[in-house]
Parts: C-alpha cells; sequence; structure tokens
C-alpha cells in the first residue's frame, strides 16, 4: 500500500499513472510566485490591484490569460507577454528560496518505480525544472509537460490529456494531485480523477 499523508486524500480506485502539479503541490512556491507578479505588475505601471485572494483563484492559469482576463475586466492594455516575461526573470532568481511540499514530494518519492509520473503545471518550463532541481525531484518526473506544449492551458484538459498519452496511459486511469481550482476542472474535463493539495500542507 502507498504510504499516503493523513491529509491526502486519495480516491480509492487502481490507478496506473500520477499527475502532479508543481507550485503550490509539490513546492510551496505560491507565495514567492506572488512577491514576482507583484514586482512585475508595478514595473509595467498596472493601475489594478492583484490580491492574493485573486492570485490563489487563479493558480495554475498561464500568467498571460490572467493579464487578458485583467485587461478586459478594467478596460486596460497591460502587455501580457511582457508581464509574463519579467515576472518569469524575477522568480528564477529566487528558486533557490523555494522548499519541497514534504508529504506530497514523499508520496510522490514512494511511487517512483512503480507507476509512470508526470508534472502538468502552468508555469514556463525552466521555472519548473529549477523548483523540481531545487528539491531534487527533477529525476521523478520523465514526462513534464507546460503550457508551451499545447493549444490551450488549464483549465482546459489539453495539459493533462497530453501527459497521459505521454505515459501511455488512458486518462481514467491517471490521478490528479492538484491545489488549483483551474487544475481540478481541467482535470474533470480530461476524465481523470483527482486529489486536493490543501494550503495547510504547505
Amino acid at each position: 500500500m502507498n504510504e499516503v499523508p493523513s491529509m491526502l486524500e486519495i480516491p480509492d480506485y487502481p490507478f496506473r499513472a500520477f499527475i502532479f502539479d508543481c507550485d503550490g503541490t509539490l513546492v510551496d512556491s505560491m507565495p514567492l510566485h506572488y512577491q514576482a507578479w507583484l514586482a512585475s505588475l508595478q514595473q509595467h505601471a498596472a493601475p489594478f490591484d492583484f490580491t492574493e485572494e485573486l492570485f490563489y483563484a487563479k493558480a495554475g492559469v498561464r500568467e498571460q490569460d490572467v493579464v487578458i482576463e485583467l485587461n478586459a475586466l478594467h478596460g486596460t492594455q497591460v502587455d501580457p507577454d511582457s508581464v509574463a516575461h519579467v515576472k518569469a526573470q524575477m522568480f528564477l532568481e529566487i528558486i533557490p528560496q523555494v522548499n519541497e511540499i514534504k508529504p506530497v514530494a514523499d508520496y510522490a518519492r514512494s511511487l517512483v518505480g512503480r507507476f509512470p509520473l508526470a508534472v502538468a503545471s502552468g508555469s514556463e518550463e525552466p521555472i519548473v525544472r529549477g523548483c523540481l532541481a531545487a528539491n531534487g525531484l527533477l529525476d521523478l518526473f520523465p514526462v513534464i509537460v507546460t503550457p508551451a506544449y499545447v493549444k490551450r492551458g488549464k483549465p482546459a484538459p489539453d495539459m493533462f490529456l497530453l501527459a497521459a498519452e505521454k505515459m501511455g496511459v488512458d486518462p481514467k486511469d491517471c490521478l490528479v494531485l492538484e491545489d488549483g481550482q483551474a487544475g481540478i476542472v481541467a482535470a474533470e474535463a480530461a476524465g481523470m480523477q483527482w486529489a486536493f493539495v490543501p494550503r495547510t500542507l504547505r
């Protein structure tokens, strides 16, 4: 039997593969992502508030899509690609401060060698690989899928479906571990079951 952390509710099903989100699931990077977001928006003189509540509500959504949505909401024209680029550069500098979320990382380690494992993250690949590498997790995941590989990011199912395809496993036999609502919606749209990673695990 897999060692399942007590606060992680894994559905009772004979899963054949596991897909992990990265930020807020495997690594406790969300507070640092929020800092980088605020700094980038300030640098771009964004006239709208980006509250912590809104930031967490958009967990897993591609940065450019968040800015596009905020522009539409506030009638502004902040450059989505530039905000995302500057934010990514700022975050890359603080990756050494990112720690693993131990119960989830340990669960992933317990599955290695017995099941195919993948990461599907809304962050750019250098950020995902950097966060995983900083915590000795990169080698656990032969498959890493980011928005660059698909037409649509979360909450669309594209990333999860591609991860299942790369692992050679039917989507219905995959379990997704996620901390964001967009990821849960994406998992359901992909026909996958999911396990929610609460902030209390961090």
